[in-house]
């Protein structure tokens, strides 16, 4: 990635995407953070991010921060309901891809969820249906991504648990596969793929390989 240039982050205010600003800063990037609270700014500007005031599901305002800037790759991790009811999984995702192809980003890495698109076997048909809502927004935003044109790495993360990073977590293509993983150790693969060219243009999978709800070989992509 280029010294000059910004990686921009949205979602970084807490969860997967707050580990992933830790991971950045601990690598020495430059990191743009979009955050919708005052709060979150003010954190991740203690560590070190420069930060951008800014709701994902304002286009002119997503598109003021990421041109304000040089900018070399996105990394998003938004996604949820907000309060008023409206989901940001595609539409706010939407609005950050469309950003990125302004901005001639080189890359953009998606974090999606394990039911997504052609992953949706890998679950029960309970948990299929209490996430239906949430997992057809997220397979709409990884294929606006994929027709976007922007080299892209989509990573679908399995359950998510707030413990310390296992370093257990693989990524792989199989779309059968499901499991649980640590939201740090999802932070260190996303950081992997966005500085891995084996990562271009793939969908994958991330499970810690000791939390995977069944039990068989199956194909991890090294990214070395």
């Amino acid at each position: 990635m280029p010294d000059t240039a910004y990686i921009f982050l949205a979602g970084a205010s807490r969860g997967v995407g707050r580990e992933i600003a830790h991971c950045l800063m601990a690598q020495s990037l430059k990191v743009k953070a979009l955050v919708r609270s005052t709060t979150a700014q003010a954190e991740l500007e203690a560590l070190g991010l420069t930060v951008a005031l800014g709701d994902a599901l304002d286009t002119e305002a997503v598109e003021r921060a990421m041109l304000a800037d040089p900018i070399s790759a996105v990394i998003s991790t938004i996604g949820g309901l907000r309060a008023d009811g409206q989901r940001v999984d595609f539409l706010g995702n939407k609005a950050l891809i469309d950003a990125a192809v302004k901005a001639k980003a080189q890359k953009f890495v998606l974090v999606s969820s394990i039911g997504s698109g052609n992953t949706a076997g890998a679950l029960s048909p309970q948990v299929l249906e209490v996430l239906h809502d949430a997992l057809v927004a997220k397979e709409q935003a990884e294929q606006h991504l994929i027709a976007s044109g922007l080299t892209y790495t989509i990573v679908r993360p399995g359950g998510l648990k707030s413990e310390p990073a296992t370093g257990n977590a693989v990524l792989t293509p199989d779309p059968t596969i499901a499991g649980s993983i640590n939201r740090a150790d999802v932070a260190t693969l996303v950081c992997q793929c966005l500085l891995s060219d084996k990562a271009n243009n793939q969908t994958l999978s991330a499970v810690d390989r000791q939390k995977v709800y069944v039990q068989k070989e199956f194909e991890i992509l090294d990214l070395s």
